[in-house]
């Protein structure tokens, strides 16, 4: 008599990745909301003077009209322009002082010693506090920045069809306003040339046990006024402002032939930006600022 028994088949477990750096950039989201409530609130703000200004929009517009084709332009453009400096700048602040923050921070509140004995890597805790400023700031930035311009252009609109105007010179003129696909050359363009500051942020929020605001800018104010003192030049200080504000040289192209410029699309100069020296010297320092970044957190401890 033959007895058969069924074996129970097991399946095999499915082990889920852990994406330590996914869950990295959550948290620094959910410990940092400024992050995306600071550019929300500058917004909101600017939607605001927008709606109060727009009483005015009707008699606005009737004297933009008498003015020549370019003055136009500057005219319909630069509530639009507004809109994405103050935007842009704001980013560029809230990066600034969340690099400073960022491994002082932990350190400070002695955090450091949970995350560490998690199963995850120092590289991939500095690169995760390095993407906020180069990756998802820029992008949180720039989505709002559409949906700013956005509003303002049906608010505008729906202005000027209450008062019985032809909103015609207005979306004749969009093709004046900066479209998407300038902003999504304008967001890289700007991160890629301040990397290297959030790098050496990251470096001395990292290396420094308190006052990192001091030891990251008072160094090179430093420098600045001993070579203004002993050799009368301004080198360095040239340097420092080629460094915050050199992208618009270098990516741009601000008037042709000494004019305004009538297709935004022709200021754009990838070519010469992606061929700058001071382009890959600063990213050559960000990685070696990265890379120091990453060993000093491997031996640091709570302050």
């Amino acid at each position: 008599m033959n007895i058969q028994t069924d074996s129970a088949v097991i399946a095999p477990e499915v082990v889920i990745p852990t994406r330590p750096m996914y869950w990295s950039i959550r948290r620094e989201l959910w410990e940092n909301r400024s992050i995306y409530l600071a550019p929300l609130f500058v917004a909101c703000v600017l939607l605001f003077g927008f709606l109060i200004s727009i009483i005015g929009l009707p008699h606005r517009r009737r004297a933009v009209s008498l003015l020549s084709p370019a003055q136009q332009q500057v005219a319909i453009e630069k509530p639009y322009d507004i809109v994405a400096g103050l935007l842009f700048v704001t980013a560029f602040v809230v990066g600034f002082f969340y690099c400073l923050d960022a491994l002082h921070g932990e350190r400070r509140d002695r955090s450091i010693l949970f995350w560490k004995s998690l199963p995850v890597s120092d590289r991939a805790t500095v690169l995760s506090k390095a993407s906020i400023p180069l990756v998802i700031l820029p992008l949180i930035t720039l989505a709002i920045v559409l949906i700013t311009q956005f509003i303002f252009i049906a608010m505008s609109t729906a202005v000027l069809l209450m008062s019985r105007l032809d909103p015609a010179m207005l979306w004749s003129q969009m093709k004046y306003v900066p479209s998407p696909l300038i902003y999504f050359y304008v967001a890289p363009v700007i991160v890629l040339w301040h990397a290297p500051i959030y790098a050496w942020l990251l470096l001395v929020s990292g290396w420094a046990r308190r006052a990192t605001f001091l030891w990251a800018v008072l160094p090179f104010f430093a420098v600045s006024i001993f070579e203004k003192m002993a050799f009368g030049t301004t080198y360095f200080g040239y340097m420092l402002r080629y460094r915050l504000a050199g992208w618009m040289t270098e990516g741009f192209v601000t008037k042709a032939h000494g004019k305004v410029v009538v297709d935004p699309l022709t200021q754009l100069t990838p070519g010469n930006f992606l061929m700058t020296p001071g382009l890959w010297v600063g990213l050559a320092f960000a990685a070696v600022c990265l890379a120091a970044a990453v060993r000093l957190r491997r031996y640091r401890e709570p302050i």
